[in-house]
């Protein structure tokens, strides 16, 4: 679509991107008069991020290509603090090796997804330690501080709810929201960047930069908030009944990646085929129209075109065929995550289930023998009636089963603990 459509806003809320906007009209005029710059961002609290950042990746991605240039912001600074918005307790302390270790990880994830370098629209990847680092405590109070009253930041909901519950909100994390809005307004004159990104708990810190500039005297500025999504299930993305489900390979296999969107939920497809592929609207509506069995093949269509885009085309056709084979009853184990165990453990007692609670892959004992109750635990396609069994070196290379969709290969690793591995280490 050329970058002065004046209906890219309504194609992206037909799409499921937009939730709030702190002046829609005016953001619609100034999409139609030309490229913008605009912003999302990220802290460094982990070394990749998962899909409960590829709605806002996705948006990204859609702007850009319409001609807009994004501004991926990372806060190594503001990693240092924490946004209090709706958490209970304050984050871990990073130091700052971890948080130099997790920008590199996010950056890669990035570049999968919005085109980097020096053109026009190329995305740039910005750090706010480049400026915070530098800036005065009295300073910071006079040009950025003054602007607000503690009054009105005592009403915001992130806040508010916090102290509601009478937990400790301490004045670093309290200070958050104007250092967000102070990298709004520095984004603003360093590269004229005049929108925002974030998703809805964001709203509060999007408009207090939009105030700030206007306060400032600075250009007029816009924020744009994307709806908080939750699956049918009432889970926030990202999570699985596993964990996170990261978008760098050596965090989590393709394979297990592909299998994410493949078994979501039917009343899901739709909204996800929307957000996350780049299939034309009507292409999207005929697929979430399909029932029954036939809904399968929209699901295997959605995570085709996930995994591509997170870990490239080659690697969503290597999990569609290991996983139709598997399927079949004949699939290629060499496409499955391992299990990774010490050799010398073998014969000395170590059973599937303490590999299965070593690698994370059930959260208690109990658990396991619930699997084993239903019929679930398989070891090279036989069901086994104890978990405990002892496993020996003839083992080492055989798959195991968790339920219909999840398979791993045993393989030696010395030295380790039994740990779950994708091969990208």
């Amino acid at each position: 679509m050329p970058a002065t459509s004046p209906d890219l806003l309504d194609q992206l809320d037909a799409r499921g991107f937009v939730h709030q906007c702190t002046d829609l009209d005016g953001l619609r005029l100034r999409l139609s008069q030309g490229p913008i710059t605009f912003y999302l961002g990220f802290d460094a609290t982990a070394d990749s991020l998962h899909v409960g950042h590829l709605q806002a990746l996705m948006l990204m991605r859609h702007l850009q290509r319409a001609g807009h240039k994004p501004i991926l912001l990372i806060g190594g600074a503001t990693t240092r603090i924490g946004d209090p918005s709706f958490r209970d307790s304050s984050r871990p302390v990073l130091t700052e090796a971890q948080i130099q270790h997790n920008i590199a990880g996010i950056t890669g994830c990035f570049a999968r997804y919005i085109r980097l370098g020096d053109g026009p629209s190329d995305g740039l990847v910005v750090d706010n330690a480049d400026w915070l680092d530098g800036v005065g405590y009295l300073q910071f109070l006079n040009e950025v501080g003054r602007h607000f009253s503690i009054n009105r930041l005592l009403t915001f909901d992130a806040v508010r709810n916090r102290l509601d519950r009478e937990h400790s909100l301490s004045f670093q994390e309290f200070g958050y929201t104007l250092l967000q809005a102070h990298d709004f307004t520095e984004l603003a004159r360093r590269h004229d960047c005049t929108l925002q990104l974030g998703g809805a708990d964001q709203w509060a810190n999007i408009i207090n930069g939009v105030e700030l500039s206007r306060r400032q005297g600075g250009q007029p500025l816009f924020g744009l908030t994307m709806p908080l999504l939750t699956t049918r299930d009432g889970r926030k993305m990202g999570k699985s009944a596993q964990g996170a489900v990261w978008l760098n390979g050596d965090k989590l296999s393709p394979y297990d990646f592909w299998q994410f969107w493949r078994n979501c939920d039917d009343a899901d497809v739709g909204r996800f085929l929307a957000l996350f592929s780049e299939l034309p609207l009507d292409e999207v509506a005929r697929l979430a129209a399909l029932q029954g069995a036939a809904l399968n093949q929209a699901k295997i269509v959605l995570a085709n075109a996930a995994t591509a885009l997170a870990h490239g085309e080659e690697a969503a056709q290597a999990a569609a065929r290991a996983a139709a084979e598997l399927f079949a009853g004949n699939g290629d184990d060499a496409e499955l995550p391992t299990l990774e165990i010490d050799p010398e453990r073998l014969g000395h007692g170590l059973s599937l289930m303490t590999v299965l609670l070593e690698a994370g892959l059930q959260p208690s004992r109990g658990a396991v023998r619930r699997l084993v109750e239903g019929g679930g635990l398989r070891l090279n396609g036989e069901t086994l009636s104890d978990a405990d069994l002892p496993l020996q070196a003839e083992h080492l290379g055989a798959r195991v089963s968790l339920g219909k969709k999840r398979h791993f290969q045993l393989q030696a690793h010395r030295g380790a603990h039994a740990r779950m591995s994708t091969g990208a280490e």
